[in-house]
């Protein structure tokens, strides 16, 4: 018999005993038999959950145990470490995820866990949730004789109809009526459910008007990246921000760049007209009898309509240069963004008419110059502004500055004297009542403006003869042709599209 000295790298030095044996004892079948069930056969490591919790210094003379020893440990602070970060995942959410699937679970989990609390949310059942409502079998009543109820129960339904505004859409808050057993009326659930499907139509018909027109203070993606392209292309260095909105269009402020034929002032800026016809729907009649644009005019296509008026301010305002009306000059034209020049200084815009503090002498020297304004617009450029009013004149370096003349037509106009008359209204009472002397009434300054005679006790007989004379216009314009006299406006380039 011999020793073998083994050490154990993991514990103490162990001793086994080698019993020598003959060759034939080697070749026997049940020495070998006996053999293997001494290699299959291990030490009861059951306890091994046991010995760590309880913190036993456990002798680990067996890699097996140790190896199983150092898992578990393992483990648990894995566990461990997966809770906290699932409550801090969570917060104070009332809708939690779990990570129970990623958990390693042991038999020491089912005897019992070293923590002295498991939130419920770790759990895949959930104690306070409410149960749902009994289903009403297929021959439609529960129950026999007088504890007999059908499913037209009033209770019933109410908990049913609850029940179903889960499949409502997920931006609709329907909030915990089943946990509060809410019981809700066929009359009341049906009026939820189409205020549902309204809310989703709506929301529907929002998004893609965003995405193809240009809302308040914002411009859709086609507008902007026509902005990004002038800024691209250097005819802008930069844009700034809104100066104004209106029913019409949007007003940005932008820093110019530099053009090869046409030169950029150093303040510009963009008037995006507005690609919905929400706000101005009665655009059509400033343009269909208008000479210039009546070919091309199409009231099925709104961006046809906003391009066109885009392009007739900038014709009206090139009008307007040439006789030498003060008013922004325009740099460029790209489809429905007109770029004109700044009026104003380091970013402020000059204040309109009607919030500028102004003398009594400067109000009469505006009031002096709107007239004369008028006069040359009306006989040099063969125009009527059409929207003229203390809103769209500006108050800069001393004299009153025109804009805003989309709108603006020519006296051939069906409706032309209609809308002159109007912009002597507000003319007159705006004057008047800035306490300007001299200033006319409405009737005396149409006669001015325009070159009439025209006489009347009152408004009504005054619009009377107005309508007379521009039924006499129209039928000398369907007589004669479109255009009374020839009058060539030049203007600033148009930039066209090369996409």
């Amino acid at each position: 018999m011999s020793h073998i000295g083994q050490k154990n790298p993991w514990g103490a030095t162990t001793t086994k005993v080698v019993c020598p044996c003959s060759f034939t004892d080697v070749m026997s079948e049940q020495l070998a038999k006996q053999l293997d069930d001494e290699s299959h056969s291990f030490p009861d490591f059951s306890n091994v959950s046991a010995a760590l919790d309880a913190g036993e210094e456990r002798e680990t003379d067996s890699d097996l145990m140790l190896a199983q020893m150092l898992q578990m440990q393992f483990d648990k602070e894995f566990d461990t470490q997966l809770r906290t970060e699932e409550r801090k995942f969570n917060g104070d959410s009332k809708l939690s995820i779990s990570f129970e699937n990623y958990r390693m679970v042991h038999p020491y989990e089912a005897s019992g866990s070293s923590e002295d609390e498991v939130d419920w949310q770790d759990s895949c059942d959930d104690p306070y949730k409410a149960d749902k409502p009994t289903i009403t079998p297929r021959r439609g009543f529960t129950g026999k004789g007088k504890n007999i109820t059908t499913k037209h129960d009033e209770v019933v339904c109410g908990r049913k109809n609850t029940a179903r505004m889960d499949n409502f859409a997920p931006e609709i808050n329907v909030g915990d009526g089943l946990g509060m057993d809410l019981k809700l009326s066929n009359q009341v659930y049906n009026s939820l459910k189409q205020h549902c499907y309204s809310e989703q139509r709506r929301s529907a018909r929002l998004h893609e008007k965003k995405e193809h027109s240009t809302a308040e203070q914002a411009v859709d993606p086609r507008t902007r990246l026509l902005m990004y392209k002038m800024v691209n292309a250097g005819i802008l260095e930069n844009i700034n921000g809104c100066i104004s909105t209106g029913k019409e269009s949007v007003v940005f402020h932008a820093n110019g760049g530099s053009m090869e034929n046409n030169a950029v002032p150093d303040e510009c800026v963009l008037k995006v007209f507005k690609t919905t016809l929400n706000e101005f729907k009665n655009r059509d009649k400033y343009i269909k009898d208008d000479y210039r644009f009546i070919d091309r005019f199409s009231k099925l296509n709104p961006r046809t309509i906003i391009r066109l008026w885009a392009e007739k301010e900038m014709h009206n305002l090139a009008r307007m240069k040439k006789a030498g009306i003060p008013c922004p000059e325009v740099v460029v034209l790209k489809k429905h963004i007109l770029v004109m020049s700044f009026i104003g200084k380091d970013h402020v815009p000059a204040p309109k008419l009607k919030e500028a503090m102004l003398g009594s002498e400067d109000m009469k020297r505006a009031y002096y110059q709107v007239v004369h304004m008028m006069q040359q617009l009306y006989q040099e450029c063969n125009l009527v502004h059409a929207d003229l009013s203390e809103y769209n004149m500006l108050w800069h370096e001393g004299k009153v500055w025109l804009i805003d003349v989309s709108q603006s037509i020519e006296p051939n106009h069906p409706h032309s004297h209609e809308f002159l008359f109007r912009d002597c209204r507000n003319v007159a009472t705006f004057f008047q009542k800035g306490g300007v002397s001299e200033s006319m009434n409405m009737y005396e300054l149409f006669n001015v403006v325009s070159g009439l005679q025209l006489s009347g006790d009152s408004e009504a007989e005054f619009l009377a003869q107005i309508e007379a004379l521009e039924k006499m216009n129209e039928d000398h314009v369907q007589r004669r042709g479109k255009k009374m006299y020839n009058f060539s406006d030049g203007g600033p380039p148009l930039l066209h599209d090369d996409d």
